[in-house]
């Protein structure tokens, strides 16, 4: 489940051009391959999923990396367990596609990103006649409207593109908080 995760992990901490001093978020972490890359790059890195069974999984290998400056909380993207402006970098890979309320999980990324905070957002491009498995991904119709809901929760900077990551090919939502805000 681990496999073939790194080239995922890698593009998405490109795209948040994570830096020593950052502090990560990762909902939706699944084994926590991203959140083990981006505690190698940055401050700290916490993973959160709804899935028990996934956490532990991601525990486990993080012990057996001795990966440093990580975490794990049990929340779902539209309730985190985290602190108000904790996070300097807050991501969901694979997982917006889950999101029960993407307005809920929007606000919650909002919350918990400091001023100036970035956003990542990042799923398989799933085409519009896909069935089954096939779907769980965003079509470009959907990755658009996600972009228009950033904007509405007040994000600037909101940019999404198309990019490929080992064999999959990936749609890609960055965005900022207002560092005033």
């Amino acid at each position: 489940m681990t496999a073939g995760r790194g080239p995922l992990a890698r593009a998405v901490a490109e795209t948040a051009e994570l830096a020593p001093a950052d502090r990560v978020a990762d909902s939706g972490c699944g084994p926590g391959t991203a959140v083990r890359h981006a505690a190698r790059r940055a401050a700290a890195a916490v993973g959160i999923d709804p899935d028990p069974a996934m956490l532990r999984l991601a525990r486990w290998s993080t012990a057996l990396r001795r990966s440093p400056n990580v975490g794990w909380l049990e929340g779902r993207a539209e309730k985190l367990p985290v602190p108000d402006g904790e996070a300097t970098v807050a991501w969901a890979i694979s997982s917006v596609h889950h999101w029960e309320d993407r307005g809920a999980g929007i606000n919650e990324a909002w919350r918990i990103l400091a001023p100036g905070g970035r956003l990542v957002l990042a799923e398989r491009l799933a085409k519009p006649e896909a069935r089954g498995h096939a779907t769980h991904g965003l079509t470009r119709d959907q990755a658009t409207d996600l972009t228009r809901q950033l904007t509405t929760a007040g994000f600037s900077q909101v940019r999404l593109h198309v990019a490929k990551a080992d064999h999959r090919t990936l749609v890609i939502i960055r965005s900022a908080k207002n560092p005033a805000a």
